[in-house]
């Protein structure tokens, strides 16, 4: 028989377990894990540009991979300086600089069968482009249908904030370097054939290159 004063420390002891199970029970709360850390230096680059005709949201640096953040790097390509080369292998875009340099810019590519490869020039620029779908797209893709005529140009074209035109041998390719705004495309075949980077490359390219500059994609 337990006296009272073990039968006092049982029910203590049996409280106490008690507690234990109820805290066992618990949900504890989730842990939350902290906000990855950028170099201010892309922070900046890839900050909003409210100045634009249509203002241009930061780019959502989480969503962009950091292997394609914009960076200048030694030239893999050995093409003259003022030379655009698109690496679709490797998603890259490289503006050949002097002293064995090159501007390094990720890049989304064209789908397996809408892609296009070759030398060439590119004869035109645009700021907030037009964009028109090519006949063969209208009559496959119902929701290019609606701008047969033009799509005027805005976050939501799918030009983007520039677009540089591609032609060669004086004739348009129908392919062009544009701006997107979805950051995750960058470094994967999405895109009906055009090459694209983030807005704020294909701005910072734009400003870079004139009518005229030789391009070669691989």
């Amino acid at each position: 028989m337990l006296t009272p004063l073990s039968r006092r420390g049982f029910l203590a002891g049996a409280a106490s377990l008690g507690a234990l199970a109820l805290a066992g029970c618990a949900t504890t709360s989730e842990q939350v894990p902290p906000e990855p850390s950028f170099d201010p230096a892309y922070v900046q680059m890839y900050a909003a540009l409210p100045l634009e005709k249509f203002p241009v949201p930061a780019v959502d640096l989480r969503r962009l991979k950091p292997t394609h953040f914009r960076q200048y790097v030694a030239d893999p390509t050995g093409e003259r300086p003022g030379t655009i080369v698109v690496d679709t292998a490797s998603r890259y875009l490289y503006l050949v600089q002097e002293e064995g340099q090159a501007l390094r810019y990720g890049v989304g590519i064209g789908r397996e069968g809408f892609a296009w490869s070759g030398r060439a020039d590119i004869a035109r620029k645009a700021m907030w482009p037009t964009w028109t779908p090519p006949a063969e797209m209208v009559l496959r893709d119902p929701a290019a249908a609606p701008w047969a005529n033009g799509m005027p140009g805005g976050l939501d074209n799918p030009l983007g904030a520039r677009a540089l035109y591609i032609f060669q041998d004086g004739r348009d390719t129908i392919f062009r370097l544009h701006g997107t705004p979805d950051p995750s495309s960058i470094g994967e075949a999405v895109s009906s054939g055009c090459v694209r980077l983030i807005n704020q490359d294909i701005i910072d390219l734009y400003q870079r290159v004139p009518v005229g500059t030789p391009i070669l994609v691989v």
